[in-house]
C-alpha cells in the first residue's frame, strides 16, 4: 500500500461500489456513501466506467480504478461480497451478536450506514489508511458513529489480539469477523494466525472472507500467475492461495462446524435472482475468486 493513504486495491473496491450505484440495475448493494467518501462525482465515475481489459493496466492509479469500475464482473463481485457480509451480520445481530470486526476495513462504509442499534463496529486497518479515511470522512461531512472504533493494525507485524483488546473489544462475547480483500495479500502463516485468533472467540462466532482458489489446469495457472505478476508490479503481491477442500478442513480443525463456500459467479447470480449474468464459463477474472462464511 502507499505510505500516506489506502492501497490501490482499497481505492478500486470503493470506486467500484460507488459506480455500482449509478451503473447497475438491479443494484446488489446500496451504498450511498461510497462516492461521498471518495469525493468523486457521477460524471467522473462514468468517465472511469469505460470498458477495461483484464489486468492492472500499467500500474498507475487511474489504470486500476478504470479496471475495477469499468469491468462489470469485477464491479458486481465487489458489491456482492459486501452485501453477503452485511447480510450475514444482520442474521448474527438478530441472533444476539453485538460486535463486528472488519479486518482490513479499507474504505468500507458499513459502520456509517449501520442499521443495527447497539452493534459495535471495530474497523481494523493500517494506520495510514485510517488517517486518510479520517480526513476524507471529515471533508465529506460523514459523521463518525459513536458505536465505531478505529483499530490501527499492520497484519504482518502487529498483534491483532493486543490491538483489539486495547480498543475495547470483548473476547468473551459473540462476534462476526468480516475479512474482505485481504487474505491473498497475507502470507499463509499470517492468515492462519488470524483464523486461529478468531476461532478462540466465545461462541457463536463467524468469519466471512474471500480468497483465491489454487489453479487446477495449466491454463488457469498461467492466467493466475499473469495476474499475480501485475499485482506485484503495483506493489501489492499475492501470497496465499487455497484449495477449497483444504481451507474447509483447516477451518473445521479450528472448531468451525458450518462452512459455506461460494464461487464469485454464483454469489453474483444469487443476488440477481438467478439471471444468466454469465453465459457458459464465468469470466476469467472471477474464476479463482471464492467467498466463504464459517461459524462455530
Amino acid at each position: 500500500m502507499d505510505d500516506e493513504g489506502p492501497s490501490r486495491t482499497a481505492l478500486a473496491a470503493a470506486y467500484a461500489r460507488a459506480y455500482h450505484q449509478i451503473a447497475d440495475r438491479p443494484m446488489i448493494l446500496t451504498d450511498p456513501l461510497a462516492a461521498r467518501l471518495l469525493g468523486v462525482t457521477a460524471n467522473e465515475l462514468t468517465e472511469l466506467g469505460r470498458p477495461a481489459e483484464d489486468g492492472l493496466d500499467s500500474g498507475t492509479g487511474p489504470g486500476i480504478l478504470r479496471l475495477a469500475v469499468g469491468d462489470r464482473p469485477r464491479r458486481l463481485f465487489f458489491a456482492a461480497r459486501a452485501r453477503f457480509a452485511e447480510d450475514r451480520v444482520a442474521e448474527a445481530v438478530a441472533a444476539g451478536t453485538r460486535q463486528v470486526v472488519i479486518l482490513g476495513a479499507g474504505l468500507d462504509t458499513f459502520a456509517y450506514r449501520n442499521p443495527h442499534p447497539g452493534l459495535r463496529v471495530f474497523e481494523v486497518d493500517h494506520p495510514d489508511t485510517q488517517a486518510w479515511k479520517h480526513q476524507h470522512l471529515a471533508a465529506s461531512g460523514i459523521d463518525r458513529p459513536e458505536q465505531l472504533t478505529f483499530v490501527p493494525v499492520d497484519f504482518e507485524t502487529d498483534t491483532l489480539a493486543t490491538r483489539l483488546e486495547a480498543a475495547g473489544f470483548n473476547r468473551t462475547d459473540p462476534a462476526v469477523f468480516v475479512w474482505l480483500g485481504v487474505v491473498f495479500y497475507l502470507t499463509p502463516d499470517a492468515a492462519r494466525s488470524t483464523l486461529e485468533y478468531i476461532a478462540r472467540q466465545s461462541e457463536p462466532t463467524e468469519v466471512i472472507f474471500d480468497y483465491l482458489r489454487s489453479a487446477d489446469t495449466d491454463e488457469d495457472r498461467a492466467q493466475l500467475q499473469a495476474r499475480a505478476n501485475r499485482a506485484a508490479a503495483v506493489g501489492e503481491p499475492w501470497f496465499s492461495y487455497f484449495a477449497s477442500d483444504d481451507i474447509a478442513a483447516r477451518l473445521r480443525a479450528l472448531g468451525f462446524t458450518d462452512v459455506e463456500d461460494h464461487s464469485a459467479a454464483d454469489l453474483i447470480a444469487g443476488y440477481l435472482d438467478g439471471s444468466a449474468e454469465f453465459e457458459g464459463e464465468p469470466p476469467q477474472a472471477l474464476r479463482p475468486v471464492r467467498i466463504l462464511r464459517a461459524s462455530r
